[in-house]
């Protein structure tokens, strides 16, 4: 299967030789080509340029994409999609003025997606999950990071991961596997949590690393769930089976997560709402990426992540949906890059960075993914007519995409 598309009005993020990060300043820059071509055969671009320099090629396929943008497809590095049911009562709970501690304390929050999660059979979770994947797809996402953590026992969590492993096998997108092995203390453990934390480094961890599904463990680094002494033991945990950390940290509260993310080598540090000077400090010089997920400050009225201070110290961002049930149940990731325009104060040039060659940088995947280049597979977005590629951002309401291609296929 060849694709062809001709006349696209601007083909984005076009790198010439791989790049696959992108820091700083130099998140300001998106490479461009206007009136542009691009070539892929089976699941890889081949070639792409200027039509002024097109010759013909043969191609099963062939799109004209007059007045279209054309882009990598988004790469969401932190999501929760495999999940049962919703939290739309604690949705009314929120308005209605309770926090989200509150709410967690009251049995809902974490523990009440996990009781139901446990009550569902792995028939059942894979089709609800399968399901909404496929709604993140339809609107651009074609590489997605997906976590446990709403299992609480090693039974349910390793459910999770094998749902997650029949998602992988089934999708055209490319999915990452993550165990986020402690993501709440369960009720029964509520006043014994070194004995979960034991639980978590004797039998879950280990019980999931015999499935060789995931390479990465997550950890929610917060006040009333796993503090930096509980987070350390998990990663430790974590390292004898080669799993790299991935953790949510600074959401509410700054610990010192950041700094201990980065001295065990994470891939990301996610949320990062609250901020300081020694958490910059940490990140400078680290192969630790920060993750920035702006439609759960929106959805929870929580501070923004402070993305200038970053971007503008020089380290690299990625931005992604956190679609979860209860903080944010949106996989919208053209929200997103409008979110990170409007509220972090990113350009559309670094939003899109952010979305694309950054993203997959998180997932660990930016070798292949996250931009157009030669040898790289071939997951893109066409939209709908535009003049510029700003309108993305700019109509945050509006469904800019008119096709994808996923894998080398359009869907």
């Amino acid at each position: 299967m060849s694709i062809l598309i001709t006349n696209i009005k601007q083909l984005l993020q076009v790198h010439d030789s791989n790049v696959t990060i992108v820091k700083g300043d130099a998140m300001k820059n998106l490479p461009v080509i206007e009136n542009a071509y691009v070539y892929i055969d089976h699941d890889t671009i081949i070639e792409y340029g200027k039509m002024e320099d097109y010759r013909p090629i043969e191609a099963d396929t062939v799109i004209d994409a007059t007045g279209k943008i054309v882009l990598p497809s988004w790469c969401d590095s932190h999501t929760h999609v495999v999940y049962a049911g919703d939290r739309t009562s604690e949705f009314v709970d929120r308005i209605n003025g309770l926090s989200y501690a509150e709410i967690a304390n009251k049995g809902g929050g974490i523990l009440n997606s996990a009781k139901k999660l446990q009550d569902t059979s792995e028939d059942d979770l894979f089709e609800q999950s399968i399901k909404r994947l496929n709604e993140l797809i339809a609107m651009g996402s074609g590489a997605v990071e997906i976590k446990t953590g709403y299992g609480l026992t090693t039974e349910a969590e390793l459910k999770m991961l094998r749902v997650i492993k029949r998602i992988k096998q089934e999708s055209l997108a490319k999915i990452i596997p993550t165990l986020l092995a402690a993501h709440a203390i369960p009720e029964e453990f509520k006043s014994k949590k070194q004995d979960y934390i034991k639980y978590i480094t004797e039998e879950l961890i280990p019980q999931a690393a015999k499935l060789n599904i995931t390479h990465y463990v997550d950890v929610f680094c917060e006040e009333g769930y796993f503090d930096i002494k509980d987070t350390e033991a998990i990663l430790e945990a974590g390292k004898k089976y080669n799993l790299r950390p991935k953790i949510h940290v600074n959401q509410f509260n700054i610990l010192g997560g950041i700094a201990l993310g980065v001295k065990h080598n994470a891939l990301s540090v996610d949320h990062l709402e609250e901020l300081n000077d020694d958490d910059i400090k940490a990140l400078k010089g680290s192969d630790t990426i920060s993750v920035a997920l702006p439609g759960c400050s929106y959805f929870i009225s929580i501070p923004y992540t402070p993305a200038r201070k970053i971007i503008d110290a020089g380290l690299p961002l990625a931005i992604a949906t956190d679609y979860n049930p209860g903080t944010a149940p949106s996989g919208n990731m053209n929200f997103v890059v409008s979110a990170a325009c409007v509220k972090l104060k990113l350009t559309p040039e670094e939003a899109i960075n952010a979305a694309t060659i950054n993203g997959a940088y998180a997932m660990g995947i930016s070798n292949m993914y996250g931009s157009i280049t030669r040898g790289k597979k071939a997951n893109l977005i066409i939209t709908k007519p535009m003049n510029h590629y700003s309108e993305i951002p700019y109509a945050f309401a509006h469904d800019p995409i008119e096709q994808v291609i996923i894998n080398g296929q359009l869907l």
